[in-house]
C-alpha cells in the first residue's frame, strides 16, 4: 500500500456473491438460512463501516422471488444502508447510462433518502429480467432506492460495458459489471468482437478497475465458459460470481496482469464437495490503484461436512460381501461414519464461533444448529460378492433430528459401466444416477439431460430440448415447449420441402436427412447462434369480480390468454410482399383484433390489409369499443433510437474503446412513431457520459405515446356472418347490418 495516501482516499468495499436469499425456504429446518446469512453480510458493512457494497449477482433463488424473500432483503437493506452518515463516494459519470427508469441516478443521491452504504450489484442467472416487462426483481429494489443495479445486458450479442465512476479523496473507482448471459453466446459474442469496453479518457491511468462478472468460471464444455483472457488488461482485480466453491484469495492472471477472487455463495444450495468449504466475504481496501484483501467468516452458515467412500476399500467390507443377507451389518458400519460426521460438524460450527469472538462463559450452553451430512457411498462389489444396501430415503430417516437434511444423508452410486444401447428401443437412464440428480440439487435441466441422454431422438434437438424445459419450470415460461418443438419441426419440413435434387425418396434418404437437421440445430445452439422467437400474447380482459390477492394474479391464469385460434390473426409480417400480406389477412379473417403494445409489424400488416376494404364501415361497427390496454406494456415498450455516427463523435470525446473490431451496424426499425431519447445529464460536473445508450429496449418499435390504432379488443359477443356473405377476397369484410344494429343498441 502507497504510503501517501490517508483515510480520506481509501475506499472500503465489502464484496459477496450468490447469496440466493429465498432457496429452500419452505423447509422447516432450513427456511431461514438464506436470508440469515444474508443479513449477517449487510450487518457487517455497517459494523466494519465501509463505503460500500458490491454484490456479483444470485442475489435472489428465483426469478420471482416470494414476498417473504423481498420482505426480508429489504428489511437488511434498510436496517444496515440507510442512516444518518453520508456517503463519501462522489459520482463522476452520467448515472442515466448505468441506471435506467424514472429515478436514474444513484440512490445516495436521491434527496428524499439518505442513504450511508450504497449497494451496488449485477443481476445472475438466477434472478434475471423475465417477462412482459423485461424485469428483474432487482429493478424494484432500485426503484425503492435501497440498490444500484448496474451492468445490464440489453443486447446479448452486441455489448457495451461502461463503468460506474466513482471518486474518494485522490483514489479514484472504476466499478464494471456485467450481468449474466448465457455461456455460449456470451462466447460467441467475445469470439466475434462484439463486446466493448469504454474508459475515461481523462486520466485513465489513474484508475482502479475493478469488474464483476457472473459466469461459469471452468470449462465445462468447449464454449460454455468466460475464459479469462478475453477480459482486457487495464483491469486490476475481478469479482467472479455463479462459482460456489469459495477462493476468495485473490490469485494474479500471468497473462492478463490483473487478480481474479471467486468469493462463492454464502448459503448452499447443493450438498456436493464445493459448498462443503469455508463460506466467507471480503473486504477490499482500494489506495490508487493498489489493494488490501480482508477475509471475513461467516458465523451465522449452518455447518456442512461431506465425505466419500468406497466399500471395497475396507478390508472388512470386502471380507462382509461374500456373506449373504449382509444389510444390517453395512447399515451398522455406515452409521457409524455418520456419526463420527455429525461430530465433525458440530464441532467445525464451535471453531467458527471462537473465530468470530463470540465465546461467552455459556458457551456450551449454546445449542449448535442442526448440520448438513452427505456421505456418498461406492458400493461396487468384489468379484464373487454383493452389498446389499438399503433405501437411502430409509437410512436418512434414521437420524431424523440430528441433521438438518433427513432425506438425504446417504448417497450410493456405482461405478458406470459403458453399455450397448439398443437404438430402437428407449431406456431410462442410470438409477444410481438418477438417485444422484434427484439427492444433489433436484435441478431439472441436468434430470431432462439424462432422461434424453438414454434416448435416441429422431426429430426434437436434445440440447434446445432440455434448455426449453428449464425456460418453463426455471423461469416460468408458459409458451417454452411450445416454441420450441413449432421451431424445430418448422426446421425440419423446411430441410425436408427444401431438397429437391433427390426424386427418389425412401425411409433411409428421410432418415439421414432428419438426422442431419437435427445435428445442426444442436451444433447451431452450442455455438450460442439458436434465438427462440419471440411471440405476441394476447390476454383476455380481467373480470371485474377478480381478486388478485386472494385469487392469484390474472396474468398467470390459463383463462387469461386467448386461445391459438385467436391468436391466428395476430402474426407478424417483416417483409413487405404482397404475398405475405394476402397471407396474414387470410389468417387473420374475420378477427383483426390485437392488444395495445404489439410490435409495429403485426399493427403495420392488420393496417395494409385492411386500408384497401371497406374502412368506413368497418369504423362504424366498431369504432366507438375502447380497447382493452395493459398497463405494462405502455410503460416498457418503449424505442431508443440513436443516431451511429452522432453518438461514436461524442463517446470518442470522453472515451476509449479498448476493441478495435466493430459490431456490423442494424437496421433501424421502420416503426412511424418510433422516438429518439437522449440519456439526461449527471448531478457532478467534472465528468460525464456524452454518449447515448446503444442497445434498444428488447426490440420493441412501440411507446406509450405511439400505439397501433388497428389495435381493439375482442367484443364479448359477436354474431358470425354466413358463408354467403364471406367473400375469399376480403378477409376484413364487416358483418351484416343486422350485426352492427345488434351491437349499438347493446351500447
Amino acid at each position: 500500500m502507497p504510503s501517501n495516501y490517508t483515510a480520506a482516499d481509501t475506499i472500503r468495499v465489502l464484496v459477496s456473491t450468490d447469496n440466493h436469499v429465498g432457496y429452500n425456504e419452505r423447509d422447516p429446518v432450513r427456511g431461514d438460512d438464506s436470508w440469515k446469512s444474508f443479513h449477517e453480510v449487510m450487518t457487517l458493512a455497517k459494523d466494519r463501516d465501509v463505503d460500500m457494497v458490491l454484490l456479483a449477482g444470485d442475489l435472489f433463488h428465483e426469478n420471482k422471488p416470494s414476498r417473504k424473500s423481498m420482505y426480508q432483503v429489504m428489511r437488511s437493506l434498510r436496517m444496515n444502508c440507510y442512516g444518518e452518515k453520508p456517503c463519501e463516494l462522489e459520482m463522476l459519470s452520467d448515472a442515466s447510462e448505468q441506471f435506467g427508469g424514472t429515478f436514474n441516478h444513484v440512490n445516495y443521491e436521491d434527496p428524499d433518502i439518505n442513504v450511508a452504504i450504497p449497494v451496488f450489484s449485477i443481476h445472475g442467472n438466477h434472478d434475471d429480467p423475465s417477462g412482459e416487462g423485461h424485469l428483474a426483481a432487482l429493478d424494484i429494489l432500485q426503484m425503492s432506492g435501497l440498490i444500484n443495479y448496474y451492468g445490464r445486458t440489453p443486447e446479448s450479442d452486441n455489448i457495451e460495458v461502461k463503468p460506474v465512476l466513482l471518486q474518494k479523496g485522490n483514489t479514484k473507482l472504476a466499478l464494471y459489471g456485467l450481468s449474466n448471459v448465457r455461456d455460449e453466446r456470451l462466447f460467441r459474442t467475445f469470439r466475434d468482437g462484439k463486446v466493448k469496453f469504454f474508459q475515461p479518457s481523462t486520466q485513465k491511468d489513474d484508475w482502479f478497475n475493478l469488474m464483476s462478472v457472473h459466469q461459469n468460471h471452468h470449462a465445462y464444455t468447449d464454449t460454455g465458459y468466460l475464459p479469462e483472457h478475453f477480459l482486457p488488461k487495464f483491469l486490476h482485480l475481478v469479482v467472479w460470481g455463479h462459482e460456489h466453491k469459495c477462493l476468495i484469495d485473490p490469485t494474479k492472471n500471468p497473462d492478463q496482469g490483473f487478480h481474479v477472487m471467486q468469493p462463492g455463495s454464502s448459503v448452499a444450495t447443493s450438498l456436493v464437495e464445493g459448498e462443503a468449504e469455508t463460506k466467507k466475504v471480503a473486504i477490499l481496501t482500494i489506495k490508487g490503484q493498489d489493494f488490501d484483501c480482508e477475509t471475513i467468516r461467516l458465523k451465522t452458515v449452518r455447518p456442512f461436512v461431506m465425505k466419500e467412500i468406497a466399500l471395497s476399500n475396507f478390508r472388512e467390507m470386502r471380507d462382509i460381501a461374500q456373506i449373504s443377507d449382509n444389510k444390517p451389518k453395512i447399515t451398522r458400519f455406515l452409521e457409524g461414519i455418520v456419526n463420527d460426521l455429525i461430530e465433525q460438524a458440530t464441532e467445525q460450527w464451535r471453531e467458527t464461533q471462537e473465530e468470530a469472538g463470540d465465546t461467552n462463559e455459556d458457551e456450551e450452553s449454546i445449542e449448535p444448529p442442526l448440520p448438513l451430512v452427505r456421505l456418498r457411498v461406492e458400493y461396487t462389489a468384489p468379484e464373487g460378492g454383493n452389498f446389499d444396501i438399503d433405501n437411502p430415503q430409509r437410512f436418512s430417516s434414521r437420524f431424523l433430528g440430528r441433521v438438518a437434511n433427513a432425506t438425504d444423508v446417504v448417497q450410493f452410486h456405482r461405478k458406470r459401466q459403458t453399455q450397448k444401447q439398443i437404438k430402437a428401443r428407449p431406456e431410462m437412464p442410470d438409477a444410481d444416477r438418477l438417485e444422484q440428480i434427484r439427492l444433489d440439487s433436484v435441478k431439472v435441466e441436468k434430470l431432462v439431460q439424462e432422461f434424453l441422454t438414454a434416448q435416441s431422438l429422431t426429430i426434437l434437438p436434445q440440447n434446445n430440448f432440455s434448455d426449453a424445459v428449464g425456460m418453463f419450470v426455471d423461469k416460468d415460461d408458459k409458451n417454452a415447449m411450445h416454441d420450441f418443438v413449432d421451431d424445430a419441426l418448422a426446421s425440419q419440413v423446411k430441410q425436408l420441402i427444401g431438397d429437391e435434387e433427390d426424386e427418389d425418396w425412401d425411409e433411409e434418404r428421410m432418415a439421414e436427412m432428419m438426422e442431419e437437421c437435427k445435428a445442426a440445430l444442436e451444433a447451431k445452439f452450442d455455438r450460442g447462434e439458436a434465438k427462440r422467437s419471440k411471440r405476441t400474447i394476447s390476454r383476455n380482459p380481467k373480470p371485474d369480480n377478480w381478486d388478485s390477492d386472494v385469487d392469484g394474479p390474472w396474468e398467470d391464469q390459463p383463462a387469461s390468454y386467448i386461445g391459438q385460434g385467436e391468436q391466428e390473426g395476430e402474426i407478424e409480417v417483416n417483409d413487405d410482399d404482397d404475398e405475405n400480406v394476402s397471407r396474414a389477412s387470410t389468417r387473420g379473417r374475420g378477427r383483426g383484433r390485437g392488444r395495445s403494445g404489439k410490435a409495429a409489424g403485426a399493427g403495420t400488416t392488420r393496417k395494409t390489409a385492411a386500408s384497401t376494404k371497406k374502412a368506413p364501415a368497418k369504423a362504424g361497427g366498431r369504432g366507438k369499443r375502447k380497447p382493452f390496454e395493459d398497463d405494462e406494456d405502455d410503460e416498457e415498450d418503449v424505442v431508443m433510437i440513436d443516431d451511429d455516427d452522432d453518438d461514436d463523435d461524442d463517446e470518442s470525446q470522453l472515451f476509449v474503446k479498448t476493441t478495435s473490431k466493430k459490431a456490423p451496424a442494424k437496421k433501424a426499425p421502420t416503426k412511424s412513431n418510433a422516438q429518439t431519447s437522449k440519456a439526461s445529464t449527471g448531478k457532478q460536473t467534472q465528468l460525464s457520459w456524452l454518449g447515448s445508450q446503444s442497445s434498444q429496449a428488447n426490440g420493441s418499435a412501440t411507446n406509450g405515446s405511439g400505439r397501433a390504432t388497428a389495435n381493439r379488443a375482442p367484443p364479448k359477443r359477436r354474431q358470425e356472418p354466413s358463408e354467403d356473405e364471406i367473400s375469399d377476397d376480403d378477409a376484413f369484410e364487416p358483418p351484416p347490418a343486422a350485426a352492427a344494429r345488434s351491437r349499438t343498441s347493446r351500447r
